[in-house]
């Protein structure tokens, strides 16, 4: 069975922020992941982590302005000094939770320019971020996101992102594949994970529903079959990553709403798949 963190921006809805690690590690997690830190001390997060003996496997670098509509920077030509000021900041707050991967979102493709514009100015970021990470062993994850959630994401797709990934060279520079937004823009989503988890450019793997982005055991998927996919291929690779669980709970943020809605990995732990 693969090894999940939950996703503590997603997950836990129903507790305050600081409250949801211990929410998570109650319902047997041993790793979380969440999109940004910042609104928190490092300080305070680690000891958070440290109480409740929970891993931080991944979160997101700054953004740009988020409550503005910005989804990341690194493709954004003329943002570059904000984007390694920001990735500078993510670097910080890895070191400090030990936390070995830092997910750096595309951004939105302006209007107006010219996609190879954004494409040099995002492979120069990007290889970059790489270097400044690999010296703190950190892993720095891209991941393609489906139009539909995110109209206008620079990065759809999981081949172009392995083309990204493989011509940048880093080996610390990987793919982060999230199932849900693979099935929306491409499907055939256990052929991809058995044609690229072999490949050691999947650094991270994420999970939901498809279509409502509900938990992963109601929608169109089979997400017990994926599993048993992710299992046998990773055995074969000797890939020992993270699934993380980026899904809205059905109840919503009602009481204990997460934990209700966590019958598909119990029953997966009670099965020993």
């Amino acid at each position: 069975m693969p090894r999940f963190a939950a996703n503590l921006s997603f997950l836990y809805n129903e507790h305050v922020f600081l409250d949801r690690f211990a929410a998570a590690a109650q319902d047997g997690f041993q790793a979380v992941e969440y999109l940004f830190p910042y609104a928190f001390s490092a300080q305070d997060l680690a000891q958070r982590l440290a109480d409740h003996g929970l891993q931080q496997v991944l979160f997101n670098a700054p953004p740009g302005d988020w409550d503005a509509g910005e989804r990341g920077l690194a493709c954004l030509p003329g943002r570059e000094v904000e984007f390694r000021d920001g990735f500078a900041v993510a670097l910080d707050y890895a070191h400090t939770l030990n936390c070995p991967r830092i997910h750096v979102m595309a951004g939105l493709a302006p209007k107006g320019v010219e996609r190879a514009a954004l494409q040099a100015t995002y492979e120069c970021n990007m290889a970059w971020a790489a270097e400044m990470a690999a010296s703190s062993g950190c892993d720095v994850l891209i991941e393609p996101i489906n139009t539909r959630d995110i109209p206008g994401f620079f990065l759809n797709r999981q081949d172009e992102a392995h083309r990204i990934v493989q011509g940048i060279g880093a080996p610390n520079l990987k793919v982060q594949f999230d199932l849900y937004h693979c099935q929306i823009v491409e499907g055939d989503v256990a052929s991809k994970i058995r044609q690229y988890l072999p490949t050691g450019r999947v650094g991270h793997f994420q999970i939901a529903g498809v279509p409502e982005r509900h938990e992963p055991h109601v929608g169109e998927l089979n997400y017990a079959y994926l599993f048993q996919v992710i299992d046998e291929v990773a055995l074969q690779c000797d890939w020992s990553g993270w699934v993380g669980c980026e899904y809205r709970p059905a109840l919503g943020a009602v009481d204990a709403a997460t934990s209700k809605g966590l019958t598909w990995m119990k029953s997966l732990v009670k099965s020993g798949s």
